[in-house]
């Protein structure tokens, strides 16, 4: 205030030959007192007379006000009588904003309706979603409450408990004890303060147990007030933030402070006492004298209170712009006046407090800040704050330190170096999800991990997102990674090994069949028909080959050949066991020459059965092919981070038509085998015969349950795995009995033995 005046007073172009004065009337907070010191200064007399002044010259053309809201009220009713303007340098209270009930008051702070937009922008910055909020129990406290409450809803953060500081409270009440205890053990370490830090300064001796452990404090609340009544528990605010209106550097004014002292207002009394209560002494010519002398360096710029005198508050931004506003208005007034002629003395103007008004409303002007001044109503609309945080030194010394900006879309620096937490639960890392508790607040949840393919990216996600096609999460499942293709190589251990047991097998064939070949002429060769032999091991060896269509990349070509051949080949070995093992019906029921089964027999009737079936699954397969073919499919979901490369049979029902012929043909061959078990001869193969299509049909049925409940790079594994142990089941039933004698027992597979067994026999 004094800064102002000084360079108001020595401005040549803001009221030239004018020298502005002022009063200084100290507001006690009290309505009796309020209402003396206003009687007292209107009338100017120890004898308060209503409607009378005793003043004869200096009178007030303006008043600035603003230690609270309520001050301000009391006298600007009585103020309103004369129509005296009122500029209030307080926190803005919409209830002074009212202009029917107080039109000759002007406010210079600005709205607070964008102070909870930044409040909540300051809580997700830290990721703050569950608080304490401190309202004062008023008008002003609850718009508050109303704007913050609604925008926390929109962006998911909950309050733990909202309480309403009043006016005037009582010590040590019940209420307090248990109102404090449960801040003690709540969660929410974030306590958002809007209204008078008094009412909490009335807990003095409560608040050391309770209000100074660990908590977060961010404020609206005005700086001198934290300071000077709070000195009990101001380190209950320490590390919190302060919202100030945005300010800037007031030019020259750090060094009038660091210069200023009483013995260049000696008229001041309040400034003596502010330097005696600071240092315990007064510079030379200050008062009478008769206390001790301070130190040449004595300076507020060393001030060995609390406070950072050279800290521009709220107020004192405030306090500096409402002396400029008036004496702006002045200055216009004047001007005004000497332009029209007005009667009166250019030393003495004659000045009366209604005629500021319509000065005022209109008043716009740049202070040496660079900030456009005025009242008008479009500032309000205008969010501009600066984030301090509060930092308390060991010795007592505190400072606010501008850590930050809010404007519309400002971000904000860090001010901890650890941020605490204030959370209703643990936090949902990325991975995890939340999942809210029923019976409790939204903020209250708890976390579950994402789906087996989904994932979350980021803290506290409300839901998983699920991985694409081609992607696989991670294993912390907070990440989607690309999936390779695969498909069941030969490089494969299990690949390897298939093909190594088809290898080996084919290997074995054709070794029996070399065998047969190179022992055609003997009896155990040529009985059951020698030349159906021929054709089994040929097609076995075929049916052992043919698995390995099912290894390596999959190709249009090879995915058409793999069910095709299986078809096919393994129709004619069942066809052919199925003709071997009429072959040996029909040449038991041979007993005399010239009838119908003996000319069947003669004639090779059984060979005919290896085409007629092959043509009817031929025809089968054809259809297969011109309805629905064989396909190259790429199988995304059967392994969790692979990509499989597999044939898909195409048309489901011609894949079941096919093999269900061959498990009719094999039926049909067990059916016949099974009749001719018991027939009596020397190399009667239908014994084995019989076990080895019990053999067969064992691997298909068993197949069927496998296959489906198998999926990807398995499921080719079982098709290959059934299509060689089947082979090998016709293999070693059929053959290996027939290798044994010929190789091992010789004496056996001869005529003679031959005639001898069947004497015995017959004696």
């Amino acid at each position: 205030f004094r800064f102002a005046i000084q360079e108001i007073n020595k401005d040549p172009q803001l009221l030239p030959n004018l020298t502005l004065g002022f009063q200084l009337y100290n507001s006690v907070t009290s309505g009796h007192f309020t209402l003396r010191s206003t009687l007292h200064w209107l009338t100017g007399n120890i004898h308060f007379i209503p409607n009378y002044t005793c003043q004869t010259q200096g009178k007030t053309v303006a008043i600035i006000a603003g230690t609270m809201s309520a001050f301000s009220a009391e006298i600007g009713t009585m103020l309103e009588l004369y129509k005296t303007p009122q500029i209030t340098y307080g926190p803005f209270d919409p209830m002074l904003s009212e202009r029917d009930k107080f039109p000759s008051l002007y406010q210079m702070a600005t709205s607070d309706s964008s102070l909870a937009r930044g409040m909540l922008s300051l809580l997700l910055h830290f990721g703050w979603i569950w608080v304490v909020i401190f309202v004062s129990n008023d008008i002003k406290g609850e718009k508050f409450l109303w704007d913050i409450q609604t925008e926390m809803v929109k962006e998911g953060v909950c309050w733990a408990n909202i309480i309403k500081l009043p006016d005037t409270k009582s010590r040590y009440e019940k209420t307090e004890m248990s109102f404090l205890a449960r801040l003690r053990i709540s969660s929410a370490n974030v306590h958002i303060l809007y209204g008078d830090v008094r009412s909490l300064y009335t807990m003095e001796f409560l608040s050391k147990y309770y209000l100074t452990l660990g908590k977060v404090w961010i404020m609206a609340a005005k700086w001198e007030i934290v300071v000077h009544e709070t000195d009990h528990m101001l380190h209950s605010f320490h590390g919190g933030f302060s919202f100030s209106h945005h300010k800037e550097e007031i030019p020259g004014l750090n060094h009038f402070v660091k210069t200023v002292d009483p013995s260049h207002y000696p008229e001041d009394f309040f400034l003596s006492q502010l330097w005696l209560h600071a240092f315990h002494c007064l510079p030379p010519g200050s008062l009478c004298g008769t206390i001790g002398v301070c130190p040449p360096n004595a300076s507020f710029e060393f001030f060995p209170g609390h406070i950072d005198m050279l800290t521009i508050s709220d107020s004192s931004y405030f306090i500096y712009n409402a002396v400029y506003a008036v004496a702006h208005a002045l200055h216009k007034m004047l001007s005004e006046q000497i332009e029209k002629g007005s009667p009166g003395d250019a030393t003495q103007p004659r000045i009366f407090p209604w005629q500021l008004h319509p000065l005022l409303k209109k008043i716009q002007f740049t202070n040496s800040a660079g900030e456009d001044i005025s009242f008008h109503e479009t500032r309000h609309h205008m969010a501009h704050y600066d984030i301090h945080n509060i930092v308390n030194f060991p010795a007592g010394f505190r400072l606010l330190i501008k850590i930050g900006e809010f404007s519309s879309e400002s971000a904000h620096d860090q001010a901890f170096k650890k941020t605490p937490q204030s959370l209703c639960g643990q936090r949902c890392g990325p991975g995890f999800r939340k999942m809210p508790q029923e019976g409790r607040a939204l903020c209250c949840y708890i976390c579950v991990i994402c789906p087996e393919r989904d994932i979350s990216n980021h803290t506290d996600a409300e839901q998983c997102i699920p991985c694409a096609d081609h992607e696989y999460p991670n294993m912390e499942r907070n990440r989607c990674l690309p999936k390779l293709v695969t498909f069941l190589a030969f490089e494969d251990d299990l690949g390897t090994a298939l093909a190594s047991v088809a290898l080996s097998f084919s290997v074995l064939t054709a070794a029996v069949l070399w065998v047969f070949v190179k022992h055609r002429d003997t009896p155990i060769v040529k009985a059951n028909n020698r030349t159906l032999s021929y054709i089994l091991l040929i097609t076995l060896l075929l049916c052992f080959l043919c698995s390995l269509l099912f290894l390596g990349r999959p190709n249009t070509a090879t995915c058409l050949l793999q069910q095709i051949a299986f078809g096919l080949v393994f129709t004619v070995a069942v066809s052919t066991v199925l003709a071997k093992t009429i072959t040996v019906i029909l040449a038991f029921k041979v007993t005399k020459p010239g009838r119908t089964i003996r000319r069947l027999l003669v004639s090779g009737a059984s060979n005919f059965i290896i085409p007629i079936c092959s043509l009817i699954q031929v025809a089968l397969c054809v259809i297969w092919l011109g309805i629905s073919p064989p396909f190259i499919e790429l199988d995304a979901h059967s392994e969790p981070d692979h990509i499989i490369l597999v044939c898909n049979k195409g048309s489901v029902t011609a894949f079941y038509c096919v093999l269900g012929y061959l498990g009719s043909l094999a039926l049909a061959s067990f059916t016949v085998a099974f009749l001719a078990r018991n027939l009596p001869d020397t190399f009667n193969e239908a014994k084995f015969l019989t076990f080895s299509v019990l053999v067969f049909c064992s691997v298909w049925v068993t197949f069927l349950p496998v296959y489906h409940s198998t999926k990807g790079k398995v499921m080719v594994a079982v098709e290959i795995f059934s299509i060689l142990a089947s082979s090998a089941g016709l293999l070693g039933c059929i053959f290996l009995p027939k290798c044994y004698i010929i190789l091992i027992k010789p004496d056996k597979n001869s005529l003679k033995a031959l005639k001898n067994q069947r004497s015995s026999r017959g004696s």
